[in-house]
């Protein structure tokens, strides 16, 4: 390749963040690295893709356009690093999964059966997290793969697949909470009490609050939370009817409940292995794993 697979990452991270500085902490370089790679680049295809009179470099219309074929020349160089791994013979010896509690596991028990059968000697690892937690995790190199609710945007760094189920979201409170006595519930209502909200641990909440909030960064916590009477919260239907004890009621509201979709989520720099590419296809294809 003419243009280094360096360069082209950091062009592309800086045009994402906005900054050179936020490039450099998501790909784990020094601003200068950074910067010296986007002005090589500049240099070898002689025009320049920001413009760096203001604050924050902003990208010129010629930048904009060949961002386009940036984004596909890197997606091209991943297919054939997948490609790669799954060729080779050489299994990883360790694989983290994240865990998010918006998936419903309905295939997960079979999934784990069968990559125990086909790699008995590979150490599992699973994490439970949410959000951008699980994109931390992954481009610190502390997990391989993670499941998370669809996320406006990802990293460049990250790859991600959309999984064929949905899982489906609730409001509830504990069944003495004054909210479960109102009979004809309306938006305007729930202002006026505590919103349990999920917040992950280096992050702004992802959720909307509507009032006072408390707050967890798993959704597990937040259900104790909500039996406890501090508030009503969003909550996976799937979780409350299996680690609910009987003690929350459903809020009927309009708008509610419904249903989100999750992604399957990798680092494009640290590429699952070809257990790790196994486990992500079965997580895309359940019907893959049921039929072997």
């Amino acid at each position: 390749m003419r243009y280094s697979p360096e360069a082209l990452l950091a062009f592309v991270e800086t045009a994402a963040s906005g900054s050179f500085s936020a490039a450099a902490r998501k790909l784990h370089k020094s601003q200068s690295t950074v910067s010296t790679a986007v002005a090589n680049l500049e240099v070898d295809l002689g025009i320049t893709l920001f413009n760096r009179e203001g604050r924050q470099p902003q990208l010129t219309p010629q930048g904009q356009k060949v961002l386009a074929h940036v984004h596909a020349i890197l997606s091209a160089s991943e297919k054939l690093d997948e490609l790669a791994v799954r060729l080779s013979a050489q299994i990883e010896p360790r694989l983290t999964f994240v865990l998010s509690d918006t998936y419903q596991p309905t295939h997960y028990e079979t999934l784990l059966s069968h990559f125990e059968q086909r790699y008995p000697d590979i150490e599992f690892e699973c994490l439970i997290a949410e959000d951008r937690d699980v994109i931390d995790l992954l481009q610190l190199g502390r997990a391989h793969i993670g499941m998370l609710e669809v996320q406006e945007s990802y990293p460049p760094d990250i790859g991600y697949a959309r999984l064929p189920d949905q899982t489906e979201m609730a409001l509830f409170v504990a069944k003495k909470h004054p909210l479960a006595s109102i009979d004809a519930l309306r938006h305007e209502d729930l202002p006026a009490y505590r919103q349990l909200c999920l917040q992950t641990y280096g992050r702004q909440t992802q959720q909307k609050a509507l009032g006072q909030t408390w707050s967890a960064p798993s959704y597990l916590m937040l259900l104790e939370m909500a039996e406890q009477g501090f508030g009503w919260s969003i909550l996976p239907r799937w979780l409350v009817a299996q680690f609910g004890h009987n003690k929350l009621v459903e809020l009927s509201l309009s708008g509610w409940p419904k249903m989100i979709s999750i992604d399957a989520v990798w680092s494009r720099n640290n590429q699952p292995g070809p257990a790790g590419r196994w486990f992500i296809d079965s997580l895309l294809d359940p019907l893959r794993i049921e039929g072997q």
